[in-house]
């Protein structure tokens, strides 16, 4: 075996053996054996998956079927097994620690199909994070894939949290009820003590797998990859070798262990490929959202003044986004937003000199007309990153085309950002400039705090998610919870570039101008705003301390010498009681506290207090329903 490896104060063992096996099972355990995943080859290709005792996956199915009828999986022999053993870690180029551990046990199954000369072989993995999965199938000609026949059997009829779409509501429901396809990640319930999540990694040119319930098996999911609303994609194994995406199963005794364990997606994809990364900065973001050389410039001062580093101009600047005439190499307002003017490169200019970057929106319908246009073209400009906006997303087609643009962004280092229904399977690792992705039922759709704890232990294992936080907009207090659920959200949610005051604009940008944030979205200059003005968007170290979907999450992160705390309460009240043994031991730390108190009486309600705290304090603090607490923790001294 070959295997060339990056590895950082860290042993890698391969212990390597081929050999036929007579027997018609194959175990792999985890490192730490909690795991044990078999491999059964007694009634065609199935396996099982046991966890801390307890069956969390019952025999399932494995396998293809092809567009001629064939079925890649029916009446195969092992012809050889090969085992390795892979101990590492590795450092990002951000993240939600400064360090990731990759360790695992590997089996790989090398099988031979009755009446088919290719090749077929299982690569599992089994992590203390998690089981892992793929295909591995070579071929002497293309193979057109009807449908994947991966099942996910579970023991019991779980409660579930799944939802329709990537920024769909999630709903809590028992498996028996699902009626619909589903996204992934899926979280389930087995037990009040045992919980799992499913879903895909390394996802780059394949077609997206969703989850169907069994049409007569009310405890079983199938795999369902995306052809298009009409089927209008086929899906396509290539000759000469191709591996699929990874399938995953992971488990833990809470929701938050599953969550705390979600890098490993990030170790199921390729190392960075990105060698000059000195371009690609995480920061926090405010949009421009009256097309204005004035609304550009005051977007600016007020990122230096509030330490933001970047600007963004959304859909409008060059033109209508949904006419496919529109061009995005040119400046030309949408008369429809504003009526300008706008300079945008004096913008960006002006933003230069102050070392705040720009990004801008472009929509799909110019990006898959003019991406190779206009990347080098924005680059000459002086733009830091490109928004794509309302990416085709699902079917093979379209996977392979998103992950290429991704890849030509980094020719000209160009970071990324991506909307609408996009969800991240890890390929930040690989391509470092794919900052963030939306994929999440964020701000613009008004989700109150038990939705957004919904999306924290499902959406979040996936990886990065752009929120488009709001906070003087109306909707905070009248639909969505309170001002410190949006600072504690904006800790409890990872986003290596984080949009704020998503619906609020600077004074000095004229007013009555631009869409988004009508009139009434003036960022006022409260004393809130020094807890976004502190908070950073990548992480040296991430706990998720305690938490229950829907009902209260709390989320520490380091970074430096500071700590920061998000804290929700979703259907019903929350009564913290937390021990804060997180921060360093022997040391004395000042806890400013951003709080709910409707006492008050002022614009945003938020009490912000500062106490003296160590590593042997604990925490108390009651949280209304739907209300929030964020915390920064500073070092005394």
């Amino acid at each position: 075996m070959n295997i060339v490896k990056r590895i950082i104060g860290s042993i890698f063992i391969i212990l390597a053996f081929c050999s036929c096996n007579p027997n018609k099972e194959i175990s792999l355990k985890s490192p730490d054996s909690k795991y044990n995943f078999n491999l059964d080859l007694d009634e065609g290709l199935s396996y099982s998956i046991n966890w801390n005792g307890t069956n969390i996956m019952e025999s399932s199915s494995l396998g293809f079927k092809f567009s001629d009828g064939f079925v890649l999986g029916d009446d195969v022999v092992v012809e050889s097994v090969k085992k390795s053993t892979h101990d590492s870690e590795w450092k990002p180029v951000y993240g939600e620690r400064n360090v990731y551990l990759n360790s695992y046990n590997e089996t790989l199954v090398h099988l031979s199909c009755k009446e088919w000369s290719g090749k077929l072989a299982l690569r599992i993995r089994a992590y203390n994070e998690g089981v892992t999965f793929r295909y591995e199938i070579i071929s002497d000609k293309d193979l057109e894939v009807d449908k994947e026949l991966t099942e996910f059997v579970y023991s019991t009829n779980p409660t579930i949290w799944s939802s329709k779409a990537a920024q769909s509501e999630i709903h809590e429901q028992k498996l028996s009820e699902l009626k619909y396809i589903a996204e992934r990640p899926l979280l389930a319930e087995l037990s009040d003590s045992v919980f799992t999540a499913i879903g895909e990694a390394a996802l780059v040119d394949f077609a997206r797998m969703k989850f169907e319930k069994h049409a007569s098996k009310s405890n079983t999911l199938v795999a369902s990859l995306e052809k298009g609303k009409n089927k209008e994609y086929p899906i396509v194994i290539p000759a000469n070798g191709y591996n699929t995406p990874w399938r995953y199963i992971m488990a833990g005794k809470t929701a938050g262990e599953i969550l705390q364990n979600n890098y490993l997606l990030l170790n199921l994809n390729e190392e960075n490929q990105i060698e000059n990364t000195s371009y690609i900065k995480p920061g926090k973001v405010i949009r421009e959202i009256s097309l204005t050389t004035q609304g550009g410039i005051a977007c600016v001062d007020f990122a230096v003044k509030h330490k933001l580093q970047y600007i963004e101009f959304d859909a409008g600047w060059y033109g209508n986004e949904y006419d496919s005439a529109s061009d995005a190499t040119t400046i030309t307002v949408d008369s429809r937003r504003s009526p300008g003017p706008l300079d945008l490169k004096h913008v960006i200019d002006y933003a230069k000199e102050r070392g705040i970057g720009v990004i801008v929106y472009v929509n799909r319908r110019a990006l898959e007309k003019q991406l190779d246009e206009i990347l080098p073209l924005y680059k000459s400009w002086g733009i830091a990153g490109v928004k794509y906006g309302f990416v085709n997303v699902g079917p093979q087609k379209w996977t392979a085309w998103l992950h290429d643009a991704v890849k030509k962004a980094a020719e000209y280092e160009l970071m990324i950002d991506t909307h609408d229904e996009y969800r991240p399977t890890g390929f930040s690792r690989t391509y470092p400039n794919f900052m963030t992705q939306e994929g999440i039922r964020g701000d613009e759709e008004s989700t109150p705090n038990a939705g957004v704890i919904n999306t924290i232990f499902t959406r979040s294992v996936a990886g990065a998610a752009d929120q488009t936080y709001c906070y003087f907009a109306d909707r905070v207090e009248n639909k969505m919870g309170s001002h410190a659920s949006q600072m504690a959200k904006a800790v409890c949610i990872y986003s290596p570039w984080q949009f704020l005051y998503w619906y609020d604009r600077p004074a000095d940008s004229p007013l009555k101008k631009g869409s988004g944030g009508g009139t009434k979205g003036v960022i006022q200059e409260i004393e809130d705003l020094q807890f976004f003005d502190e908070l950073p968007t990548v992480w040296d170290d991430t706990k998720v301390l305690e938490g229950y979907p829907g009902k209260y999450v709390s989320i520490a992160r380091e970074k430096g010498d500071q700590w920061f705390l998000g804290a929700l309460a979703g259907i019903e009240a929350y009564d913290l009681n937390l021990k804060l043994d997180f921060l360093e031991a022997n040391k004395k730390y000042q806890a400013t506290i951003y709080s709910d108190d409707k006492s008050l009486n002022k614009a945003t309600n938020v009490r912000i207090q500062e106490v003296e705290v160590s590593a042997q304090t604990v925490l108390k603090q009651s949280i209304l329903e739907q209300n929030g607490l964020a915390v920064i923790f500073t070092p005394i001294n």
